[in-house]
């Protein structure tokens, strides 16, 4: 298996880290516990969801994809990929065309829900017959992103921190999501290459539902095939450490975006980019999602990262966003109060488990 990687090399050694398959509720037992300590030490636990008091939850959950994406002002909105939305119900296909036109959207394009997270629900859409198909798959009285797909090849993930009192931001962290692609050879089906490959064999859980019904498929040589679309690391995508490639040029420009999106502090920025050396440049990128407190600093799944590495990443990030709560509750704005962040917790698994599967 390769991966449309932006270098040269990936990662060598073990294909998974060595806390990567461990369950979620295991890895983040450590996590919970530092974030409970500080809301007590804070005085509340609900702190970090003034960091960006103009999202909902500051986007710890249930916050609106399309919504944060609204704030952007004339400087933010050129770097956004262009974006239209529908809820479903009786003619979304008549009102998602009529939408798509008004703003110049042309497949193919991306259809993702609203309110989400690790890529649930998102679907590449080449034909329109396939858009209608989609907007019936999904419950109704959802409302969807359906958004341009950008021709970059190559994702990633910026982590971007501001404290209020501060001038300039920073990146904390830039996360490389690769695609892994399975190369024909002319005799093996699908399956077969999946068992045969280091990293794949180990994650056949997260790659077969996809590609149900191809899997006696027999790629002919040189043929390739992505695994996944959504450049999400519990979908399937290799994330990578570019920490290397932060430079002054891309903290600037990124600074120059975030600071045209109000009081927005503290979150991850999904793009799409053009080559590594531009992406050091600050150029030759788009803006696919942004993402609030509770997004992560992605880079610590790759196979690279030790598991004291990871949690020292996630700590400082919560720490992080819980001064800057606290500075933004002494400038007046309130944090989100616990019951609320909680029913709009359980409405937002609710609705990931009634999407239908990603690419």
């Amino acid at each position: 298996m390769t991966s449309h990687s932006p270098s040269l090399q990936g990662n060598s050694g073990h294909p998974l880290s060595s806390f990567e398959t461990m369950p979620d509720w295991l890895f983040y037992i450590p996590v919970v516990t530092y974030y409970i300590l500080l809301g007590l030490r804070y005085g509340d636990l609900c702190l970090p969801t003034a960091a960006n008091p103009r999202i909902e939850t500051g986007g710890l959950c249930g916050e609106s994809k399309s919504g944060i994406l609204d704030l952007a002002g004339s400087v933010a909105s050129q770097w956004i990929a262009p974006y239209v939305t529908v809820t479903t119900s009786t003619k979304d296909y008549e009102r998602a065309l009529e939408s798509m036109k008004k703003k110049g959207l042309t497949l193919p394009a991306v259809v993702k829900p609203d309110i989400g997270c690790n890529g649930s629900g998102v679907k590449l859409i080449r034909t329109y017959e396939e858009l209608a198909d989609i907007l019936a798959a999904f419950p109704r009285g959802v409302k969807l992103v359906i958004q341009k797909l950008i021709p970059y090849r190559h994702e990633a993930g910026l982590f971007y921190i501001r404290h209020p009192d501060r001038p300039n931001g920073i990146i904390s962290s830039l996360t490389y999501k690769d695609i892994p692609t399975l190369t024909g050879n002319g005799r093996d089906t699908i399956l077969s290459l999946l068992r045969q490959d280091p990293r794949a064999s180990l994650l056949l859980d997260v790659y077969t539902p996809r590609l149900k019904g191809r899997l006696e498929e027999v790629l002919p040589e040189g043929q390739t095939l992505d695994l996944v679309f959504a450049g999400n690391h519990c979908k399937g995508s290799i994330f990578r450490n570019g920490k290397d490639d932060i430079t002054p040029a891309l903290t600037r420009r990124l600074d120059e975006i975030m600071k045209d999106i109000p009081d927005f502090h503290f979150g991850r920025v999904d793009v799409k980019f053009d080559s590594v050396e531009s992406l050091r440049e600050g150029k030759n990128f788009e803006i696919i999602e942004i993402n609030g407190i509770g997004s992560e600093a992605t880079h610590i799944w790759d196979s690279k990262t030790t598991l004291r590495e990871a949690y020292a990443t996630q700590f400082h990030h919560y720490h992080e966003a819980f001064l800057i709560g606290a500075k933004k509750r002494k400038e007046g704005w309130k944090p989100c109060p616990l019951f609320y962040g909680f029913r709009l917790w359980f409405r937002q698994r609710d609705l990931i488990a009634s999407y239908p599967l990603n690419d």
